[in-house]
């Protein structure tokens, strides 16, 4: 049975994306090799980096539509949360809003791969 689970972005540069990640997520790699760094995550998950160049076979699918989701428990937090993603330059796509799923915005790391935040309190919905 599978017991850990890992996101793979996969990306133009990894020093850059290496360094946005250990910036956003306040925590240094677990795991590096010249074309590859993996982050751990809670609950089991990881979030790996892969240089695009060195993918076999090579994906020419793009980003593969996917999003990394960060969740927090109030919707205050996802305000925090936008203001400080966007006063270190990161790019927002979609400013705090409620949608069905939950209070939200987007954001895109330096590949384009989008990055939620979303509260999971219903009550402020």
């Amino acid at each position: 049975m599978l017991k850990h689970y890992a996101t793979v972005f996969y990306v133009d540069n990894l020093t850059t994306s290496e360094l946005f990640y250990r910036e956003l997520l306040g925590i240094n790699p677990e795991e590096s090799s010249p074309t590859f760094r993996k982050f751990k995550l809670s609950n089991e998950m990881a979030l790996g980096l892969k240089d695009k160049r060195h993918v076999m076979p090579l994906n020419t699918g793009g980003n593969g539509g996917s999003e990394l989701v960060f969740t927090v428990t109030k919707n205050d937090q996802v305000d925090t949360l936008f203001l400080e993603w966007k006063q270190k330059g990161i790019r927002i796509e979609q400013s705090p809003t409620h949608l069905p799923f939950g209070y939200t915005f987007l954001a895109l790391d330096p590949d384009g791969h989008p990055l939620r935040v979303v509260s999971l309190d219903k009550q402020d919905n």
